[in-house]
């Protein structure tokens, strides 16, 4: 099957990064042609400049509209791009050289109208954004449901690193006005219109997340507020697992209890079992990254993750399942308005 690839990337704010993105672009080792979509959404600080230096190079449709988010802004270009098969990317990623070839080969070894790929951490990348990208992945944190085909059943691509057929774009027309959780609501979509999705391990990204501890929060803590509405939506995807960060955290809160307040030594298991799990988290990260700062960073990272998403999670089960009004009025900060 003859495919022909358009990179779907909306920017906001971020010149700098895409730079940097499509200074990897001219790195790739595919040798036919392909197209790249740049979105600028409603940004103040625009792309044009750096993206006119690489017109010459590449083979780029700049695009600019009012700001609507990333999900309606993905669904603008893929409208408007001229291949069969979009692969979306966040405009802080960076591709490794065989990106494409390998995302070609794979499909046509085994074609998929929709596939995600993992994410790593780049060399160049801060302490604090690898550690970020260790408790992201690691399946000590996540369970491995960001990028290890023996950690899933059914994969659900991220729309940092996705591909999606134009026909399947064209059926589901793709992605909704939450955010984050646009993604999954997709792909959940795609698999009632019966369409299959993958993990395609080798083609990975460089995405530099959030670059300090505060916007980590923030991220991590939206994360957890979106769950429970995509629950309440697709009710059949819903997972025990999802409760994991808060039941953490709320152990956490009980071990101290009954340490300090009830004075009991079951208190003191309950710590060392947390003990036990930190310490072992924080040996995976020394031998994945070789470093002690980072494995010390991703202490700090894991209790973050699980703060913010856990809060998120638990507010946001009670708000939406035990309140009478819509979830666009509970969280209107998770939803844009498209026209």
């Amino acid at each position: 099957m003859k495919l022909s690839f358009s990179f779907i990337i909306p920017v906001y704010n971020r010149p700098e990064e895409i730079r940097e993105l499509l200074e990897s672009f001219l790195l790739q080792t595919y040798e036919e042609s392909f197209e790249i979509v740049v979105i600028e959404d409603g940004s103040v600080q625009k792309s044009d400049q750096v993206i006119a230096a690489y017109k010459d190079r590449l083979s780029i449709t700049y695009l600019e509209k009012p700001n609507t988010g990333p999900g309606d802004s993905r669904n603008y270009g893929m409208k408007r791009a001229k291949g069969t098969y979009f692969i979306v990317l966040d405009s802080d990623c960076i591709l490794p050289p065989t990106y494409l070839k390998v995302v070609s080969n794979a499909l046509q070894e085994k074609y998929v109208d929709c596939y995600g790929g993992p994410d790593a951490a780049h060399a160049s990348f801060s302490k604090i954004q690898k550690a970020i990208n260790y408790v992201m992945t690691a399946f000590l944190t996540t369970g491995g449901i960001r990028g290890k085909k023996d950690a899933v059943d059914k994969f659900q691509p991220r729309s940092f690193n996705m591909g999606i057929s134009k026909k399947a774009f064209e059926a589901t027309s793709g992605f909704g006005n939450i955010h984050p959780g646009e993604d999954p609501d997709l792909t959940i979509r795609l698999w009632a219109k019966g369409y299959e999705t993958c993990l395609i391990e080798d083609a990975f990204v460089y995405h530099k997340r959030r670059i300090d501890w505060n916007k980590f929060f923030i991220q991590v803590h939206k994360f957890g507020m979106v769950r429970p509405i995509l629950n309440k939506w697709h009710p059949q995807t819903a997972k025990i697992t999802y409760w994991f960060p808060t039941v953490f955290c709320l152990g956490f809160l009980l071990a101290v209890a009954l340490v300090f307040l009830v004075k009991t030594p079951y208190g003191y298991l309950l710590l060392a079992v947390y003990g036990w799990y930190l310490g072992l988290l924080f040996l995976d990260s020394l031998w994945k990254n070789k470093s002690l700062s980072i494995a010390l960073l991703s202490l700090i990272a894991v209790w973050m993750q699980f703060v913010g998403y856990g809060y998120g999670f638990l507010k946001s089960t009670i708000l939406v399942n035990f309140s009478n009004r819509k979830p666009e009025h509970i969280f209107p900060k998770l939803f844009f308005k498209t026209p």
